[in-house]
């Protein structure tokens, strides 16, 4: 398993590499659809190539948005290993890997875990949630308790290496998040601290679905719970309008509703690549002096399979598959300047 692991994270580290366009600083997309079918997947950051490729099968088959987002939101816990996503996720300063996801389809129904421990799959827990109980969160030992009642197995998550990193965490203590651009210059692919799967999709029948999964930030206060569970904030899914995701520090996205707020932005008829601009300048205003050493990233799509996305600093990378190619994207352009679009 850990040598099909390892070739997975190889093959998709090289897709990824390829896939990045040469002069991306002078580009952005917003572009529309041109699948066969009217599918496409979009995922952020750089795994969100291996997401969107494991989702896309369902797509390709007529399959549902939900669905697919989830069989993506799945490959990132179970397969991938990443210290910000699933099983290899860096734990809290407690030492105790926590996981927060949560899922919607764009009639409104949606469910989420938050500090769920010991559950592979965060995402399908969500699903359960949603789909067999009258709630939409559930939380903690609730959360593992109800997983466990519904076949969901136990599971050590903290790796060998998640381990060591805190054990060497903890020899100073120091809670220093930094922006995912500072963090690449030291140490390439160092994302541990705030980085998200989010997952948006749109099938062949014009529905839409998408699913946030994140082992939260490294070192994070024992019970600290991010935007990615909380419906509004990390995710909202709209069939009459398009989807959103955020990833980066996830408090700001509590703070401004930011996903709700990209949807309505576009039901307002902004694009999705002006809505996450919006969503963006609006974070900006309210917290200036914060917003000079925090990540906060938009990637929106719209019901018509245009897709938009928007950073705060530089480093934002996310994937887009449809028709079966799959591709990330760096939107360097879109990057917040202070400066009118």
């Amino acid at each position: 398993m850990s040598n099909r692991r390892q070739f997975l994270q190889t093959s998709l580290m090289a897709a990824t590499a390829l896939a990045l366009p040469r002069g991306a600083a002078a580009g952005g997309i917003d572009a529309k659809t041109a699948t066969s079918n009217g599918a496409r997947v979009v995922s952020t950051w750089d795994f969100g190539v291996g997401a969107n490729q494991a989702a896309w099968p369902v797509l390709a088959k007529g399959g549902s948005a939900l669905d697919a987002v989830e069989t993506g939101a799945r490959w990132a816990e179970g397969d991938l290993c990443n210290s910000t996503v699933g099983r290899c996720g860096y734990p809290d300063r407690d030492g105790v890997v926590t996981l927060d996801a949560s899922i919607m389809d764009g009639d409104g129904r949606c469910g989420a875990v938050a500090a769920l421990q010991d559950i592979v799959h965060p995402v399908s827990v969500a699903r359960r949630v949603m789909e067999r109980t009258p709630h939409v969160m559930l939380v903690g030992e609730g959360a593992q308790q109800f997983a466990l009642q519904q076949g969901f197995v136990k599971e050590q998550l903290r790796t060998k290496e998640a381990e060591q990193a805190w054990r060497e965490w903890l020899k100073k203590s120091e809670y220093k998040p930094q922006i995912n651009a500072e963090r690449a210059a030291v140490k390439p692919g160092n994302k541990e601290n705030h980085d998200t799967l989010g997952i948006l999709a749109l099938d062949a029948s014009g529905k839409l679905a998408g699913a946030c999964t994140t082992s939260g930030m490294a070192w994070k206060l024992h019970g600290r719970v991010g935007d990615s569970p909380i419906i509004g904030a990390g995710l909202y899914i709209d069939n009459e309008v398009g989807a959103a995701t955020a990833s980066g520090v996830g408090e700001e996205m509590i703070r401004n509703a930011a996903s709700f707020l990209v949807v309505e932005l576009m039901r307002q008829g902004r694009t999705p690549m002006d809505a996450c601009r919006e969503a963006i300048e609006r974070v900006v205003r309210k917290r200036p002096v914060a917003s000079k050493t925090l990540q906060v990233c938009f990637l929106a799509l719209n019901k018509h399979g245009e897709v938009g996305a928007f950073a705060l600093h530089k480093g934002f990378v996310y994937a887009v598959c449809d028709a079966g190619k799959c591709d990330a994207l760096l939107e360097s352009r879109s990057v917040y300047t202070g400066k009118p679009a």
